[in-house]
């Protein structure tokens, strides 16, 4: 599917070859990289828009780029005009449009071109969100339609965001380089209606130094020849000398197709770009490496990410950007997938047409289901944990038959971390008294947080402050309580803050970790507090060298230990009171030291055993009963306690999740009849969604099929673990494949498509006649026939609102719960 054609302006077949005849050219390699020579023989130039530069000024006098120069205006000297007192905005000029085909110095991507210069930071390349905020506003009051931002902050701020919806708003193309400290993008090309561009190697691999991230869109070569300041012309390198070259890519495909809208060439240079690494989009290089001729050459696509009508059709996207795609109909599915950095909250917001709903179904990175409806510009979430998550997007309108456009808009909000609510001294988490390494968030505005350590014997303390982001400026404050504080901040993004207390003395000290007061907003990155506390530990469970005097522990509670003599013996008991997945770990064990743990039963009877350092664990089924574990090590150590816990999970039937779930009586009496099981980890997970190699093996078990079907579908191989159940299913015709010959295994199965493999299995073709059973299906719907006959013979329910819900993944439980119902 493509734009209007209106949009698209129609082009001969024949293209008149081009190409630059500037003396310099030849050192123009990225040139090349990009296939511009390839792009000239459709276009060269665009005087039709005006490009804004908001950066250090140009040289207005370089004859190389005076004649495509247009007035421009000076922010950090008004009485002056924008001349370049740096040299940064000149080569970025340069990169744009430097007059091409003059017989002079190198050529721009466009030889002719309006560049409006706007001078907004200073001599040295210093400047603040004001004078971007205000250069863009210029530009776009002016009448620019692209604006190039070779520049960054590693700052959130409304008043920013705000700039970058107003440039949206009035249909301007914003352009911004990521940054070159190997890091996170920076803003503005981290909002997410910025084209953010990244660096790339002469290898067409993202540079390292270029800053990658969740926003990334696009990457261009990371080295250039330019333009520089008094007339001249220099190598020069960075995510800088990037940018300029998406944005004078955008403007010959805008002079292509006067009729698109800033969001359409965003989407058509994504569309074009060359996949470099994973397949899609991908945090390092976006989606791919910037294509000059694709992006003049190729038809517009109204939706680029399909076909994705299907989950092993899923398209990547990112968790904090806009995209553009379109539904061709109200039964098209559009399958996404989204790798969250981190736990936390995804909002997605649409733009679509008034009247319209979009049904969301998602599935988390731990397998859980969720599902929510959303309205145009409502942001609804939905909760992901760090991994791979996919969302299922339809109309909920299902009988629409005309194509709808729409803009989805993700934004990601990191979890707020296990040590809240402690913004304030008086509500510091208490930490235990050891050496310990926690993690943390920034998760909401102006968010800092408080530790109290309480050290009970003298020793050494040192404490370390790092980030995993430069988009957090971290400092450290560490006070006795009562006495002198200290505060370490060196001024620097991103950098690692130390604290070393040679001696310390009894009492509490408190710990506070902040961002930088001018960094207000809720940070997408985790900072790491490393605290070394050495001091001769004393064991608080001694006595316990033997079987008779063991430390009695708690089920989910956490002991500590020391093995400080070494003929020293540590014991624990516990009991389970009922049937019972247990798990004994013993963590924090020093580097140099080797363990010992060994289980037995209360007649003392050895059960299991593990060795080894930094952490062991025992996990094993154990009825009601009392236990004993005995802990060793190969030698003492008295400056770290380890850990002991034990947890125990109650097991109903064979499962630890399924006790009080409203499916509980269908799933034990079906596994009591070997038609399912459920993972090596003891669980079932009833209300993660099915898939259809998994309802299909239920179905071959549950009724006894045993003939086989000769099946070879594209993405199903003999190795496959439910290759058997499927051929046998399909013997009995109870499922199929699609039409390109695929069998989709791990697609969830849909309530419809629950109802008719169950439908097939018991030979039940449906019936016409008769009322629609369920508000949201009528009689076009290709399975009311099921549905009518299943709902009017009792075997299926909708409901409290009278609907079936159709489409709705469905889940383990559902599943299990009707094969139950309909099992002969």
């Amino acid at each position: 599917m493509v734009l209007t054609e209106s949009i698209y302006a129609k082009s001969p077949n024949v293209y008149v070859a081009a190409a630059a005849d500037d003396p310099f050219v030849p050192k123009q390699t990225y040139l090349d990289q990009i296939h511009v020579n390839e792009a000239w023989e459709v276009a060269t130039a665009n005087t039709n828009i005006t490009i804004a530069i908001v950066d250090t000024g140009v040289d207005l006098n370089h004859p190389d780029l005076k004649p495509n120069l247009v007035s421009g205006v000076n922010l950090i000297n008004p009485n002056r005009p924008p001349q370049d007192d740096n040299g940064h905005g000149t080569n970025v000029a340069g990169v744009v449009a430097a007059v091409g085909n003059n017989d002079r110095g190198v050529s721009g991507i466009l030889w002719k071109a309006q560049i409006m210069p706007i001078k907004a930071l200073e001599a040295d390349g210093s400047g603040g969100e004001a004078k971007l905020g205000e250069g863009i506003r210029y530009a776009v009051d002016h009448g620019a339609k692209i604006v190039v931002l070779s520049l960054g902050l590693n700052k959130y701020s409304n008043y920013m965001n705000d700039v970058v919806q107003y440039a949206e708003e009035q249909d301007v193309l914003l352009v911004a380089a990521t940054g070159n400290e190997g890091n996170r993008v920076k803003y503005p090309a981290a909002y997410p209606t910025v084209l953010a561009v990244g660096g790339m190697t002469t290898g067409n691999t993202a540079d390292s130094r270029s800053n990658t991230g969740p926003e990334i869109d696009l990457v261009a070569p990371w080295d250039v020849f330019t333009t520089a300041r008094g007339g001249s012309y220099e190598y020069k390198d960075g995510t800088s000398m990037a940018a300029p070259q998406v944005a004078a890519v955008a403007a010959l495909a805008w002079g292509r197709n006067p009729g698109m809208k800033a969001y359409q060439i965003r989407q058509l240079l994504r569309q074009t770009a060359d996949d470099l690494e994973e397949t899609g989009w991908d945090s390092s290089t976006g989606y791919g490496m910037l294509r000059a001729d694709r992006a003049l050459k190729e038809m517009p696509l109204a939706d680029m990410y399909e076909p994705n009508n299907r989950k092993d059709q899923a398209k990547s996207i990112s968790v904090s950007k806009m995209i553009a795609a379109s539904f061709t109909n109200g039964s098209d599915q559009d399958w996404y997938y989204l790798d969250a950095p981190y736990n936390g909250k995804l909002n997605l917001t649409f733009d679509i047409p008034d009247g319209q709903q979009v049904a969301v179904q998602h599935t988390d990175a731990n397998g859980s289901f969720s599902s929510v409806t959303a309205k145009p510009g409502q942001p609804v979430s939905v909760q992901v944990s760090k991994g791979r998550s996919y969302v299922q997007l339809q109309l909920v309108n299902r009988n629409l038959k005309q194509e709808v456009l729409y803009k989805l808009t993700t934004a990601f909000e990191i979890y707020r971390d296990q040590f809240e609510d402690n913004d304030r001294q008086y509500s510091a988490s208490v930490l235990p008294p050891r050496s310990q390494t926690i993690k943390g968030t920034f998760h909401q505005i102006s968010d800092q947080d408080w530790f109290e350590l309480p050290i009970e014997q003298s020793g050494t303390l040192s404490i370390r402050l790092s980030t995993d982001t430069a988009r957090i400026d971290p400092v450290l404050f560490v006070q006795k309580q009562g006495e002198k504080s200290y505060t370490v901040d060196d001024g620097e993004d991103g950098v690692t803050e130390s604290l070393l207390l040679p001696e310390v003395f009894p009492g509490s000290y408190y710990i506070r970790v902040s961002n930088v007061k001018e960094y207000l907003f809720p940070v997408m990155g985790e900072y790491t507090l490393t605290i070394d506390y050495d001091a001769k530990q004393i064991d608080p469970n001694e006595p316990n060298n033997r079987s008779y005097q063991a430390t009695t522990v708690s089920l989910e509670t956490s002991y500590y230990g020391l093995i400080d003599k070494p003929d020293d013996l540590d014991w624990f008991q516990f009991r389970v009171q009922e049937d019972s997945l247990v798990q004994i770990n013993l963590t924090d064990i020093p580097s140099d030291i080797v363990m010992y743990m060994y289980l037995y039963d209360g007649s003392m009877r050895p059960m299991a055993n593990t060795d080894g350092s930094n952490a062991l664990q025992l996990q094993q089924r154990l009825p009601a009963g009392t236990y004993y574990v005995k802990v060793s090590a190969n030698e003492a150590f008295d400056r770290n306690l380890y850990q002991f816990k034990v947890n125990a999970k109650t097991l109903v039937g064979n499962f630890t999740d399924i006790r009080g779930h409203w499916a509980q009586d269908s799933i034990l009496e079906m596994s009591r009849n070997q038609a399912i099981d459920g993972y090596a980890d003891y669980t079932f997970r009833p209300n993660q969604t099915i898939t259809r190699a998994e309802a299909t093996t239920i179905l071959s078990r549950a009724f006894n099929l045993s003939k086989q079907k000769t099946i070879a579908y594209t993405d199903l191989s003999p190795s496959h673990w439910a290759f058997v159940h499927i051929a046998r299913a399909a013997q009995s015709a109870i499922i199929d494949g699609y039409p390109d010959r695929s069998f989709a295994p791990d697609q969830p199965v849909s309530r419809m498509e629950m109802v008719s493999m169950f439908a097939r299995s018991l030979n039940k073709t449906g019936k016409q006649r008769g009322d629609v059973p369920f508000t949201d299906v009528d009689n076009d719907y290709w399975g009311v026939g099921i549905l009518k006959q299943l709902k009017a013979e009792g075997w299926i329910g909708g409901y409290a609102d009278g609907s079936f819900r159709p489409d709705q993944q469905a889940s383990r439980a559902e599943f299990v719960t009707m094969l139950a119902k309909m099992k002969p």
